[in-house]
């Protein structure tokens, strides 16, 4: 009897299954009323090379009297049998397809999918399995939009190329507009679907919908003549990390019809004229969380249910604002989004109405560019919310199977496959339709190593051969990176080659670097407790009296060590990179992985928060010991956010944090609805600090720690404190921008220039020698001082030279930066403490 969804026989090419049993034995795979005999055989190097995870396991070779049956067989549904000397099944299992249909349908590579034509249009379906395909269309005419759920559904049969499996039909100009599914026909009965390749969908995504994106009915004005800003290189990139709805949500200048929505870019708010500031400080990219299509967020206004709480009334350590929260939170207009249900489709739920989401889409990419920002999409390609839009047309394909025949979960979600040829096919065609159509200048790819690192360096091909004469954008200049991790199934390159941190070294795809945030920060986002202090969070000088951190020998020995990362991660993470200890950055070791991983620094990000896990600001609240003053508080965030935007490579930052942005301790706001995500352009409305008790199901275990926190008044930070946060980030985006210092580009060129000398306990100074390379200054010094007091740094190079301190900090607002002093005599450099100060030398 064979189990539910079970399937251990892996047929991998036309000739081959690989299966777990006695070679001795007689198999076969039954199919309909046919059978292909199976004989003994063996895995060849090539076979064990791209099938790792099955490489113990014995091969079953198709009979070549056989091998005419195995086309008509994959149209069936296919056992796998074990049969005794009587010929009497012993033994039967499900089959995995995906490796014979890459095999014989490899032509499909080169197919086009999904709509196409200007004025005849032609839908195309890759099915290899299918019976029969049809094309139903929905409505009486065309147009930009037809009616909604006008007309009868009308049958259009499909045509089947045996060498591809693709199904494609032609039509008419009236089809134009209107709403299609395809009804595919398998063994198992017949499956309405979506178009995995469609353009457009009806709200909520029921059915696809036919559309042309060249149609002037689907641009804002002036789309065509968008003149972006420049572009950087991905080692000067700076990104801000930003969620579309947390945007405008809660911006009282943003008309209230407009709040949430791609619109809300287009206005003259609180919050663009904050972007637009940004940008000037020397800002380059925003990163939207996910905007393609997703599942959980009604794309009528009027299928939500909001929160209905007085939530300002209640105590600041309340539990009731998070059970209000859940109450709604299935129905309401928040998720962040990593649920895909159509890659290529923009989300509804952030237009004004869904179905006008790809002109509004393209409003926003106009907007944004028009204030001096380019724009990153957070794409979301190695799960879907459900196997609901892509298994039922080619079933156990497009998700990742385990060995044995359950889908794999390891995302949180329906694995895909990008591994499979048509699967990653699917990917490199959406990014390329993203970059053309909507002119978006980079992508961040969610648990990027669930990816195979081939199918990045496809993607950064793809996108290479797009040019402005023919596709309207530079694809060299899209950057490329993502979540590195290392987990789940495919750990190890247990299937394949991944895209993990690194295995990317040399592609110039960029990975955050989770070394450079636990140093700062300290201890992990998954400690039991999340009072554990970094370099940042006051390790130096300021114990929190937490057991958790062990007694004073222990913490100077991690504070060292704590060091040690953050030089790397300064450097850009840099394998070969000599610290002062005399060890490569490849020789220090982050978790049993080595912390210095990267090529070149521009393949590191740089980064102390992000939408997951707490905020900088509430990470410093558990860590910095309660009776901080907010002064100091902002300082230490000050400092933590320099190592990011001093290092070398991509510096991301999330939105708000220059703002001292709190989600109130929630560790995993995805859920958390507009309270718990507010980000707020007006500081007398605060920082988000003590909104109540952070949701139950991600946080409960923390509610002791939280709960004092959370009534302290003192920890609610006020304009001033803000401000002051805002204009120190500000001074550090324009330092930053100041002097190629902190872009050297090479691992060469950071190797010869950049160098760390000796610094007290607490302290890191980082020299970089610009002569011959920043036509201002021969050199850039810069002390992070961690410690609550004022330190002398001694920097041997400078001995004898003019040094200042750089003009943006000699003219900053903070009294304490313009404290720090040098003695060119001694190359000595004097830093106030929980400061950064960066110094220049002249030119003689």
């Amino acid at each position: 009897m064979i189990g539910e969804g079970e399937a251990r026989a892996h047929w991998i090419d036309r000739d081959t299954v690989a299966w777990q049993v006695d070679p001795s034995c007689r198999h076969c795979l039954a199919f309909g009323a046919g059978v292909i005999r199976l004989t003994s055989g063996t895995l060849s190097d090539e076979q064990r090379g791209r099938w790792p995870h099955l490489a113990s396991y014995t091969a079953l070779k198709v009979d070549p009297r056989d091998a005419g049956l195995v086309r008509a067989a994959l149209r069936e549904r296919v056992v796998a049998e074990e049969r005794d000397a009587s010929g009497a099944v012993v033994a039967a299992t499900g089959v995995q397809i995906p490796g014979v249909l890459d095999d014989l349908y490899a032509a499909a590579a080169r197919a086009r999918l999904g709509p196409a034509g200007r004025v005849f249009p032609k839908l195309s379906l890759w099915a290899p399995t299918a019976r029969k395909v049809e094309l139903a269309l929905y409505g009486s005419r065309g147009g930009w939009w037809p009616r909604r759920g006008a007309g009868a559904r009308t049958l259009h049969p499909m045509r089947r190329d045996d060498e591809t499996g693709v199904w494609s039909v032609r039509g008419l100009p009236t089809w134009w507009g209107r709403e299609y599914t395809f009804l595919v026909t398998l063994h198992s009965g017949t499956n309405e679907v979506t178009d995995p390749y469609g353009l457009a969908v009806t709200p909520d995504g029921g059915r696809s919908r036919l559309v042309d994106l060249d149609s002037p009915a689907l641009k804002p004005p002036g789309w065509d003549r968008l003149a972006k800003p420049p572009a950087v290189p991905q080692h000067r990139a700076s990104i801000y990390e930003l969620h579309v709805r947390d945007f405008s949500a809660s911006d009282t200048s943003v008309p209230a019809g407009l709040r949430g929505t791609y619109a809300a870019f287009g206005a003259d708010s609180a919050g663009m004229r904050e972007l637009r500031a940004l940008a000037e400080d020397g800002l380059t990219h925003v990163h939207l969380l996910p905007v393609f299509d997703f599942a959980t967020v009604p794309e009528r206004r009027s299928g939500r249910i909001e929160p209905d709480c007085d939530f300002a009334a209640l105590p600041p350590d309340s539990e009731r604002q998070q059970e209000c929260v859940a109450r709604t939170a299935a129905t309401d207009s928040f998720n962040w989004g990593y649920d895909p249900l159509h890659y290529t489709v923009p989300e509804g739920s952030y237009a004004t109405d869904p179905d006008e989401r790809v002109r509004e889409f393209r409003g926003m990419v106009a907007a944004l560019n028009r204030a001096g920002l380019r724009v990153v999409m957070d794409v979301v390609y190695n799960h879907t919310h459900s196997t609901e839009v892509l298994d039922p047309i080619v079933p156990g394909y497009y998700h990742r199977l385990l060995e044995d025949g359950r889908v794999a979960d390891s995302t949180c979600c329906a694995n895909t496959a990008p591994e499979h040829t048509m699967m990653g096919k699917l990917v490199v065609d959406s990014l390329v339709t993203w970059a053309r159509q909507y002119k978006i200048d980079g992508f961040r790819f969610d648990l990027m190593g669930h990816h195979p690192k081939a199918g990045l360096l496809a993607v950064r091909r793809a996108l290479d051969e797009l040019t402005p004469g023919r596709d309207g954008v530079d694809g060299k200049s899209i950057i490329l990176y993502g979540e590195g991790w290392n987990f789940g199934e495919v750990a190890g390159d247990a299937r394949f080659e991944q895209a993990t941190q690194a295995n990317l070294a040399g592609t110039g795809i960029g990975t955050f670097t989770d070394r450079l945030r636990d140093a700062v920060r300290g201890g992990s986002p998954f400690d039991p407790d999340p009072r554990v202090q970094g370099f940042g969070s006051g390790l130096a000088g300021a114990p929190n009296g937490s057991p958790a951190n062990g007694t004073a020998e222990q913490q100077r020995a991690r504070l060292a060590y704590y060091a040690d990362l953050v030089r790397i991660g300064l450097t850009g993470s840099l394998r070969d990179y000599v610290l002062p200890s005399g060890k490569k950055g490849s020789e220090i070791s982050y978790n049993g992985s080595p912390a210095g991983y990267t090529a070149a620094p521009g393949e590191a990000v740089a980064y102390v928060d992000a939408h997951d896990n707490e905020t900088l600001f509430d990470a410093l609240a558990y860590k910095l010991p309660q009776r901080t003053p907010m002064a100091d508080r902002v300082r230490m965030q000050v400092l933590s956010l320099a190592t990011v935007l001093l290092a070398q490579g991509t510096a991301f930052v999330h939105a708000g944090s220059e703002r001292l942005r709190s989600k109130s301790l929630d560790r995993n706001s995805y859920d958390s609805g507009d309270w718990f995500n507010r980000l707020l352009w007006d500081c007398a409305s605060g920082n988000g600090f003590g909104a109540g008790l952070p949701p139950k199901a991600e946080n409960e275990d923390r509610w002791p720690y939280a709960r004092p926190l959370l009534a302290d008044p003192a920890l609610k930070p006020g304009c001033a404190e803000i401000g002051d946060c805002r204009a120190r980030f500000g001074e550090l985006l324009r330092i930053r921008a100041s002097s190629p210092a902190f872009a050297l580009g090479s691992a060469d060129e950071v190797r010869r220039r950049l160098s760390f000398p000796a610094s007290a306990e607490g302290v890191i100074t980082m020299h970089v020698d610009t002569a011959g390379l920043d036509p201002r200054w021969s050199s850039v010094t810069v002390v992070f001082n961690a410690t609550p007091s004022t330190c002398d740094q001694v920097v041997e190079p400078l001995a004898g030279q003019p040094v200042s301190l750089h003009p943006v900090q000699a003219a900053s607002g903070d009294p304490v930066v313009r404290e720090s002093a040098s003695d060119p005599a001694t190359g000595t450099l004097t830093v106030p403490g929980r400061t950064v100060a960066v110094f220049v030398g002249l030119p003689r």
